[in-house]
């Protein structure tokens, strides 16, 4: 049987154990915290990843719709743009419209060359008139001095009426519409020898 001396044993061991079963319930009671604050943790940043991954959706449609509003935009620019150009014109061959109709009366109802010459001058008249109210204007050339942003030189000769740089002679008329010259003039310009 057991004697006294092996209770005591199986007392001491069995306090031990109690002791070490009450350091390791101590211990799965803070491991059982922590895991409660961790999980608290995870849940919080599940949580939040939910709202970022709600927000990056929204802005990723938001982006979306930008990008097809953009796309919208550029064809819809692009569309104006065409018929802008295509109809760029359109104002100014009304006005010209009217002179071509001109034409077209002269040339039926002329009898004689004294009829003929009267109507192209009206003519004329009336479209030179158009042409200055869209904003253009002739290059002053026969003899004005010659500068190479308005005057193009085909041809240089020493004349003595005319000093060293002016322009001689207009070959063929040169045009400024409104403050850009579309058209140079031809000259010929006063070039004198010095022998």
């Amino acid at each position: 049987m057991w004697d006294d001396k092996d209770i005591k044993k199986l007392k001491a061991e069995l306090k031990e154990k109690e002791s070490l079963i009450e350091e390791k319930d101590s211990a799965l009671q803070e491991a059982l915290v922590q895991i409660e604050e961790m999980e608290k943790k995870l849940k919080k940043n599940e949580e939040e990843l939910n709202k970022e991954e709600e927000k990056s959706s929204e802005y990723y449609s938001q982006l979306q719709r930008i990008h097809a509003d953009f796309d919208n935009y550029k064809k819809h620019s692009a569309k104006q743009h065409a018929h802008t150009i295509d109809y760029a014109t359109e104002g100014l061959i009304l006005k010209i419209l009217d002179v071509y109709q001109d034409f077209e009366r002269a040339l039926e109802s002329c009898q004689t060359e004294k009829d003929l010459r009267e109507g192209l001058e009206l003519i004329y008249s009336k479209l030179k008139t158009i042409l200055e109210k869209e904003g253009l204007k002739e290059i002053p050339a026969q003899g004005e001095k010659f500068d190479p942003f308005k005057h193009e030189a085909l041809m240089a000769e020493d004349h003595s009426e005319f000093e060293n740089g002016m322009v001689i002679d207009e070959l063929s008329k040169g045009y400024i519409l409104k403050d850009k010259v579309i058209k140079y003039s031809m000259v010929k310009v006063c070039k004198k020898n010095d022998s």
